[in-house]
């Protein structure tokens, strides 16, 4: 499979579908239309061509920082948190070689998707991610991850050799990846209802990861995932809410049969059984779309062979990483959730939070997650 590289595989427009090159250092551009590339990373964010305008403007007059925080204000369109303040906008572009990530999300101001962010490296979800990728993906070729945040997975995948190419819709979370989490990948910015950028591409693994659930169109998007494969490409996708959860849903859900309608053919796991194969070093078995209240997310694959055990691949740090304490845990081996609305959501599936020699499972303590594989300026 060809290296990853845009001048070879070039972007099209999101609204006409043109092919885009570059016109400067700084722009993609077509007949009648150009879009700024701040850092590196092409903004092809449909309706927000004003913004857009803003940041070629900087970027033309040689202010690129001015273009950069232009383009960090920007926000999902749900987004009701507080807006972005350029006093502190601008200390983050200053300074963003010696901030930590923290510091960067907090002066974003993104609240609850912070802490999100901060500490998914032991949540349950994220963990039977990597555990559906490792049973799955095979590590090699080029990957491609819708709704990539700011780079967890693409991080694991390209620290082992894997190029990767992330797409989201909010820059600022591509930038953070890009300087914070994984370096190593390249990244774009669109939405995911609009036409994409990289249709002219194909990846031997496409995922989408705690996020499908709330892209809209999701059979449109189904479909493009598809379509972006190579020929026995893997397409992974992982927890989608089950809307008939005994406890309820902790984000737009379907029922069993409505998932099934999207991924009539997949092999589908209970999140539960993924975490269970990561934290015993086992093989999870597929569950189907078989209705059940006590499941509250499944997980996916779509054009992959036969489950493989959990070894040290995807879901276990490489060789040589620094492991430290799990941030969340005291020295006393307490928990210090960041919020109680982190607590609901993700304690029942920490196994790593009961005391030492609690958990059901004959796990260490990198798989549990009490150690913790965190970038270098976390």
């Amino acid at each position: 499979m060809p290296a990853l590289a845009f001048t070879e595989m070039p972007l099209v427009s999101p609204v006409t579908g043109q092919t885009l090159a570059y016109d400067t250092l700084h722009s993609l551009a077509a007949p009648g239309e150009r879009w700024p590339v701040v850092d590196g990373i092409p903004y092809l964010r449909v309706d927000s061509e004003g913004l857009a305008a803003v940041a070629l403007d900087h970027l033309d007059a040689g202010c690129p920082d001015d273009a950069l925080i232009a383009l960090l204000t920007d926000q999902d369109a749900w987004w009701t948190g507080p807006a972005t303040n350029l006093t502190e906008l601008t200390r983050l572009v200053r300074e963003r070689e010696t901030l930590s990530l923290r510091e960067a999300m907090a002066l974003l101001r993104l609240g609850p998707v912070a802490d999100y962010f901060a500490y998914r490296w032991s949540d349950p979800t994220y963990l039977a991610g990597l555990a559906l990728l490792e049973m799955h993906a095979t590590p090699t070729g080029v990957a491609f991850e819708l709704a990539c945040g700011i780079g967890h997975y693409l991080r694991e995948l390209t620290r082992r050799g894997i190029e990767c190419l992330g797409a989201d819709v909010v820059f600022a979370k591509c930038w953070l990846a890009k300087n914070w989490v994984a370096p190593g990948a390249h990244y774009v910015v669109f939405d995911a209802a609009a036409q994409w950028p990289v249709v002219h591409m194909r990846f031997g693994l496409v995922m989408c990861h705690d996020a499908f659930y709330f892209l809209p169109d999701q059979t449109e998007v189904a479909a493009r995932l598809r379509n972006a494969l190579t020929e026995g490409g893997t397409l992974a996708i992982s927890h989608l809410h089950n809307s008939e959860h005994a406890g309820g849903a902790m984000g737009p859900a379907l029922s069993a049969s409505g998932w099934a309608a999207l991924f009539p053919d997949a092999q589908v796991y209970d999140e539960r059984a993924l975490l269970v194969a990561l934290l015993g070093g086992t093989v999870a078995a597929p569950s189907g779309w078989t209705p059940e209240p006590s499941v509250e997310a499944w997980s996916l694959v779509e054009g992959a062979g036969p489950p493989r055990p959990i070894a040290r691949g995807l879901a276990i740090p490489p060789a040589g990483a620094v492991l430290r304490r799990n941030p969340l845990l005291g020295n006393d081996g307490s928990v210090r959730w960041p919020s109680r609305r982190y607590q609901d959501e993700y304690a029942a599936g920490c196994f790593w939070a009961g005391p030492a020699g609690a958990s059901p499972f004959n796990a260490d303590d990198v798989r549990l997650r009490r150690l913790v594989d965190l970038p270098e300026r976390w």
